[in-house]
């Protein structure tokens, strides 16, 4: 989109960090050096290492909300503090120091991240209490949460590639924490794979600017990509979306995050509701100035948002496996936010306000979907579970105040935070430098349609598992399951949860509170004129929810559940297979890659190795020549010493003539 003429003319300078935000630090430290101990210490902090792993959690929330408090205090302007703590990489004229950048955009996330993360800290003591390896799964938690705080925390892409491997390697150890499992194994490591892909695409933004800035400060980025030729800044943004589609599992490089649900189900909710996917997200909005430079790149963005909300949308309406339904709407809802940050000043807000909000519902909806396996024998089949709502009311009533949330049923969280998104794409009124009104139309359509296809599947969720008749079969010993809900250290931080889900998004929407926040990183947000009046989008949202919930109470709420899976279509067949990404990613890479592979394996034999052979064999009869002259007779050796005396005398009077 074309917003140039906001470009800032100069570096916004941060404050340093002072009072409070001084020990912004000790948010990374507290839960890194926790995680090492417990790493360290072994067996020995088996009955108690998970509450240190608890009470770290929650020291970094404590920390970050005291910051928060400090920068309400302040005016906006004095709101972006930084810190540098030493001098990482120096390098002639190009030094990058270890340095945090304390902001409203980046507090946002860190009150994300731990008040949400600390809340799957303190279910996951009661879900993983008879796990063995309880402790190191705790190691593994508190390792996550410090390193989505490096990624979030720090000033410079250097530093957010630090804990944006951390997040890939901390994923790795918890999607396949139960590695003695093949398939677990396999799945972490296709997660651990295809992030690097990505991976690439931060690296190879950091040498542009490199090249172009030589630095990769926030601050310098931003003010020197305004002199940039847009080429380059095309470029930057291209790079940088790359990586985000990878570590926020969009199109194309969203293969991994159904396959991501092998881990235990409280890391499904940390990594979809409150650190891994949303990382593409604030590296998108944190890179506003290379996009408002960019934007054809911007458009990129939000046509790869647009593309993949309704990928996971399509993807969700098929499966039967609960939290692979969970995986679905997280891919749709992050595509929802990378729609929301390709628009520009008119969407930046509001993608991270619908993160923020989203990162409450979905987490608790998959800790309820985790309470109802802790009930049902750590079964996923929606096809086995019905009428749940009686044996299970609190997770029963908070799994329906998620599900309310995230269908944007109005007062519920996800209304003030998703309809918005839907808004700002029925103003996009140019696709890059083309003012045009079908963008707007384009973008709106799918946005709408991807919210009367979630309205769909999300009910066919609930009502599958809380509703209708009960289709429960038998534990693994034979005897016949009976549910129960779950202890409180599960269900209060659900309800906790729920809270938000109900009332989060209303409160920071009164005033514009959360708009009027972000402002000193985002920006004054824009208004731009819909393609559609306002009221007509909101009804047109609600009407499509409606008949979306509707028709899933029709199918799964009334009528009866089938345990066997039905025959399908070939729509239907596609999405069940993920719409055959994988067979699509195995075509054209793998099975290219293999042939490669075994053509230059074939080489080397043939080649290389004939080389080997071939000098091995010249000696080996080199030597045989040879050693048919050692006879061991003196007469012999003689006559050879003779010859070789009278072949030098020939040659020097051959040389001398």
């Amino acid at each position: 989109m074309n917003y140039s003429m906001l470009l800032p003319q100069a570096p916004v300078e941060a404050i340093a960090a002072s009072g409070v935000a001084s020990l912004g630090w000790l948010m990374i430290a507290i839960p890194l050096a926790v995680s090492i101990l417990l790493l360290l210490l072994g067996r020995v902090s088996d009955r108690w290492g998970h509450w240190l792993a608890v009470l770290a959690s929650w020291s970094s929330f404590g920390i970050g909300l005291a910051i928060i408090i400090q920068m309400l205090g302040v005016s906006a302007s004095e709101r972006s503090m930084e810190m540098n703590l030493f001098e990482w990489i120096p390098a002639g004229d190009f030094t990058i120091n270890f340095g945090l950048l304390m902001d409203p955009l980046s507090m946002t996330f860190v009150m994300l991240v731990t008040f949400v993360g600390s809340l799957i800290h303190v279910y996951s003591v009661a879900y993983m209490e008879h796990d063995a390896d309880r402790r190191r799964f705790f190691a593994y938690l508190n390792f996550f949460i410090a390193a989505m705080l490096i990624l979030v925390l720090g000033n410079s892409y250097a530093i957010l590639f630090v804990g944006w491997e951390g997040v890939g390697l901390a994923s790795y150890l918890l999607i396949g924490f139960w590695n003695y499992v093949p398939e677990y194994a396999t799945a972490a490591k296709k997660a651990f794979v295809m992030n690097r892909v990505g991976d690439m695409g931060l690296l190879a933004a950091m040498m542009v600017m490199v090249a172009q800035f030589s630095s990769v400060d926030f601050r310098t980025v931003s003010a020197e990509v305004t002199g940039a030729s847009q080429g380059v800044a095309t470029l930057i943004g291209l790079f940088l979306l790359l990586a985000a589609t990878g570590k926020s599992a969009q199109f194309p490089l969203q293969a991994w995050l159904g396959d991501a649900m092998a881990g235990p189900t409280p890391v499904s909710a940390l990594i979809h509701a409150a650190t891994m996917v949303t990382a593409g997200v604030y590296l998108i909005v944190r890179s506003g100035a290379v996009y408002l430079q960019a934007p054809i790149a911007g458009t990129v963005v939000a046509i790869v948002g647009a593309i993949t909300l309704l990928f996971g949308a399509i993807i969700g309406t098929a499966k039967d496996d609960i939290k692979k339904v969970l995986a679905a709407s997280t891919m749709s809802q992050i595509g929802y936010m990378m729609l929301g940050a390709g628009l520009g000043p008119i969407g930046w807000a509001f993608a991270i306000f619908h993160l923020f909000t989203h990162g409450f519902f979905k987490a608790l909806m998959f800790l309820g979907a985790g309470s109802v396996m802790h009930a049902m024998d750590n079964q996923v089949n929606m096809r086995n579970f019905g009428a749940l709502k009686g044996a299970m009311k609190i997770t029963w009533i908070t799994f329906m105040m998620g599900w309310l949330a995230i269908l944007g049923v109005p007062p519920f969280s996800g209304f003030w935070s998703k309809d918005p998104i839907i808004e700002a794409a029925f103003s996009a009124n140019n696709f890059g430098n083309i003012e045009a009104s079908w963008p707007g139309w384009v973008f709106g359509t799918v946005a709408l349609v991807g919210a009367g296809i979630t309205a769909f599947y999300m009910s066919r969720l609930f009502f599958m598992t809380f509703h209708g008749k009960a289709r429960w079969t038998k534990t693994m010993a034979g005897e016949p399951i009976q549910p129960h809900e779950s202890s409180p250290l599960m269900t209060v931080p659900m309800i906790i949860l729920a809270v938000g889900a109900v009332f989060l998004g209303g409160l920071l929407t009164i005033n514009s509170a959360f708009v009027t926040w972000l402002e000193p990183v985002t920006g004054e947000t824009l208004h731009a004129e819909p393609v559609l009046p306002v009221i007509a989008i909101q009804v047109l949202v609600l009407l499509v929810v409606i008949i979306g919930a509707l028709f899933a109470w029709k199918k799964y709420g009334r009528e009866e559940v089938s345990q066997a899976v039905p025959a399908a279509g070939a729509l239907v067949h596609a999405a069940r297979n993920d719409l055959y990404q994988d067979q699509l990613n195995e075509g054209l890479f793998m099975v290219p890659g293999q042939a490669l592979m075994r053509g230059v394996t074939a080489a080397d034999h043939s080649f290389v190795d004939g080389i080997v052979r071939g000098l091995a064999k010249l000696a080996a009869g080199t030597g045989r020549a040879v050693s048919k002259a050692q006879t061991g007779y003196v007469r012999s050796y003689a006559a050879y010493v003779s010859g070789g005396v009278l072949l030098a005398l020939v040659v020097i009077l051959a040389t001398r003539i």
